[in-house]
């Protein structure tokens, strides 16, 4: 696939006539952002012809940043020390590109490196921009949209909470007030006072800043490093009459502890994800292995959040057990174990949370945090990055919404993606990158039910 990049430039906000110039500011990041990758995340969504001009993209482009200032702002340090997004209005990224072919024939829909050439690039050198993103229009009248974002700035419900700002400002309909973003991620989250902190969170969000590694000496990440052309992604699609078979064997015998009402379709099929990727990469008994799993904090704290917080409020819930527990025991005791460890994020864990990283302690202690963007390969560990309940697939710019949506290529050894399958018929596409050999197991196990 040839993309030809016809222009590269910068959009800054459109303000309403008549309203009073911005002022600059340095917005903190709050406590979630801060604690989260620090590293620019990449999906991408494809559009059926017709298609609006990009003129009307990049006018609505600059309409939503109005809303949405710290998409055009700037990361820095500042004058009180702390990390925070300079809201200046310089403004995101926009990249006019073109493919001489189809889409049909040109865009491979499943993970390959292909489709990093589909938005702006996210690997090297750091850029200045929080939001880039590509238009690339296809022979055929189609369009694909990659859409950049940097992580410290949101999460992905904000992200997609964005994005439907953006397809209503280019179809010019005025968003109701619900959906206004709201920004206090400076104050929103203050320490009770006095401070509560029930939970370890030194082991879970926050670990010990690493030791400089000597010449010539290596550690676990280099090997990682190393070995990552040998890590492989697969997209596993599975069906809504096969996640209707788990869950059912998820919730019998009549012993399964939470017999009687069962286990959700996302706590079934992480589950079963868990002991095949483990089973299929031949972990020994008496080693543990733990997934991390992202977890929204917007309904669990309390009083709940707005749906339309703009920012990061996301901790994650570490389920753990022997491999070979894991792997013998029934489905129901692993979906139990991810239940369980959800569940305990609740209000008390985010207050905690909270708590102990306004406390000083991580500046003195000098910890950093455990979502690590250099850690290649997770394995005998997991990680699990669900976008089930986000509506990605709302995004409409007056043309009708995306038939396809998908994350970038993202060959992290473990990390695994679940997304709400275009089909739209309730099945669940899962992008799996693991070590070949390993991945060829999965492969052949992914589809058994036990």
């Amino acid at each position: 696939m040839k993309v030809k990049i016809q222009s590269s430039r910068i959009v800054k906000p459109l303000y309403d006539a008549g309203a009073p110039p911005p002022a600059t500011e340095w917005v903190p990041l709050s406590v979630f952002d801060t604690v989260t990758y620090d590293e620019n995340i990449a999906v991408i969504y494809a559009f059926r012809p017709p298609n609006p001009p990009t003129a009307a993209l990049e006018l609505g482009l600059a309409r939503a940043l109005a809303s949405y200032r710290e998409y055009a702002g700037r990361l820095g340090v500042a004058p009180d020390g702390r990390r925070s997004i300079l809201l200046n209005d310089a403004g995101a990224r926009f990249v006019d590109a073109s493919v001489d072919a189809p889409l049909a024939v040109s865009v491979p829909f499943r993970p390959s490196p292909e489709v990093k050439r589909l938005h702006p690039c996210i690997d090297g050198a750091p850029v200045d921009e929080l939001l880039q993103v590509q238009v690339t229009r296809f022979s055929c009248g189609s369009m694909v949209l990659g859409y950049a974002s940097h992580h410290s700035v949101t999460d992905g419900q904000a992200t997609a909470t964005f994005l439907a700002a953006w397809g209503l400002a280019t179809r010019r309909a005025t968003p109701p007030p619900r959906t206004l973003p709201v920004h206090d991620r400076s104050t929103r989250f203050s320490p009770r006072d006095p401070p509560l902190v029930r939970f370890p969170h030194r082991d879970t969000e926050y670990k010990p800043a690493p030791t400089r590694v000597a010449a010539g000496d290596s550690d676990g990440d280099d090997v990682g490093a190393a070995a990552h052309d040998k890590i492989k992604v697969h997209k596993a699609h599975f069906t809504a009459d096969f996640v209707s078979r788990l869950k059912a064997v998820s919730s019998s015998p009549p012993t399964t502890p939470r017999r009687g009402r069962g286990y959700t379709t996302f706590e079934t099929l992480v589950a079963h994800l868990w002991r095949a990727v483990t089973a299929a990469r031949g972990i020994a008994a008496g080693e543990t292995t733990k997934v991390r799993i992202s977890v929204n904090g917007r309904s669990r704290m309390r009083p709940p959040a707005p749906r339309d917080y703009f920012g990061n409020l996301v901790l994650w819930a570490f389920p753990r057990c022997d491999a070979g527990e894991l792997v013998s025991r029934p489905l129901h005791h692993a979906a139990e174990l991810i239940h369980r460890a959800v569940a305990g994020v609740d209000d008390g864990y985010f207050q905690s949370f909270v708590d102990f990283a306004s406390s000083g302690a991580v500046e003195a202690e000098g910890l950093v945090p455990t979502a690590d963007t250099n850690k290649v390969v997770l394995c005998p560990d997991m990680e699990l990055d669900s976008w089930l309940g986000i509506n990605f697939y709302d995004l409409d710019f007056g043309c009708g919404c995306p038939f396809y949506f998908m994350p970038s290529y993202l060959p992290m050894e473990g990390t695994l993606f679940l997304v709400p399958s275009f089909l739209g018929d309730g099945s669940i596409d899962v992008y799996v990158p693991l070590f070949e050999n390993h991945l060829e197991e999965f492969k052949k196990i992914c589809y058994n039910i036990a």
